[in-house]
C-alpha cells in the first residue's frame, strides 16, 4: 500500500517517519509523495585515461570523481550526456515497516533530466541524505539550482516490519551518508568486503545442522558543515527550516 498525504503527514507528526529540513510542508507533501530539494554538493566524473574502472578498486573509483560545491545563488549546469552525483537537502529516516522509492519530477523529466540510474530504492531502516544519480538525456544544457525541488519520495507499507533492516547489522555501506557518496561496491562481500551480522543465514545454517542436512557457508561526512549548508538553503528560500 502506497501512503497517501494523510498517512505521510500522520507519520511525520508522530515521528514514526522523520524527514529533516523540510522547509515548506504544505508545498513539499504531495498527494502521495514528498518533494525533496537539491543540495549544494556534487561529485563529477572526470574524463580519464584509465582503460577501465575495476569495481573492487577503491583507488580507481576515487580518482574518477571530484567534488564540486555550488555557492548559494549559483547554478550547476548539467550538459548533455553528463552524469554526476548530487544529494538532497533533506535527511530521511525510513521506519522498518516502510520502503521508499525515489522518483524524478515530471517537469524536470520533460527537460530530459533524470535523477537516478538504478538506485531508486531506500530500504527499511535507511538513515541519511539521498544520493541522486543525475544525468541529462537531452540535447541542451540545463541549469540546476540548489534548493530547487529535484525529486520525490513515495512510501510503500510492507506486509510486516523488516526482520533485518538496513543498518550496521547488515554492514550497510551507505548508512548515515551526509552528501553525495561515490560507489562503495568494493565493500561488497564478493570483493572481500566485510559482511554484517550473519543473522538470518546463521539461523538457517543452524536449522540445517539440527536437521543433519548440509550447511551453507556462502555468504545507502561532517555533520556540522552539512547542517549549516541545509540551514543556508532554507534561509535563501525564506523558509523556517524546521525539522518535521
Amino acid at each position: 500500500m502506497i501512503l497517501s498525504d494523510t498517512d505521510i503527514l500522520r507519520r511525520l507528526e508522530t515521528g514514526d517517519l522523520h524527514i529533516e529540513h523540510l522547509s515548506d510542508i504544505d508545498l513539499q507533501v504531495q498527494p502521495a509523495s514528498v518533494d525533496l530539494r537539491l543540495g549544494t554538493e556534487f561529485l563529477e566524473f572526470q574524463r580519464t585515461n584509465i582503460p577501465c574502472i575495476h569495481p573492487n578498486s577503491e583507488q580507481e573509483v576515487e580518482e574518477y570523481v571530484t567534488e564540486t560545491v555550488v555557492e548559494q545563488g549559483e547554478e550547476f549546469v548539467l550538459h548533455p550526456g553528463d552524469f554526476v552525483l548530487g544529494t538532497t537537502v533533506e535527511r530521511v529516516s525510513i521506519p522498518t515497516d516502510l520502503i521508499a522509492h525515489v522518483e524524478g519530477r515530471s517537469s524536470l523529466g520533460r527537460l530530459a533530466i533524470v535523477v537516478h540510474a538504478t538506485a531508486g530504492l531506500c530500504d527499511p531502516g535507511f538513515v541519511g541524505k539521498i544520493t541522486l544519480e543525475l544525468s541529462n538525456l537531452g540535447t541542451a544544457p540545463v541549469a540546476l539550482t540548489p534548493g530547487m525541488r529535484i525529486s520525490q519520495l513515495t512510501f510503500t507499507e510492507l506486509s510486516s516490519p523488516a526482520d533485518r533492516p538496513y543498518g550496521p547489522s547488515r554492514g550497510s555501506k551507505y548508512q548515515g551518508q551526509s552528501g553525495p557518496q561515490a560507489s562503495r561496491i568494493q565493500g561488497d562481500s564478493e570483493f572481500g568486503g566485510q559482511r554484517g551480522n550473519r543473522g538470518r543465514q546463521g539461523r538457517l545454517d543452524e536449522v540445517d545442522r539440527d536437521d543433519g542436512g548440509p550447511t551453507n557457508e556462502g555468504g545507502n561526512g561532517a555533520a556540522g558543515d552539512d547542517e549549516a549548508r541545509a540551514d543556508e538553503i532554507d534561509r535563501t528560500d525564506g523558509s523556517s527550516g524546521g525539522d518535521r
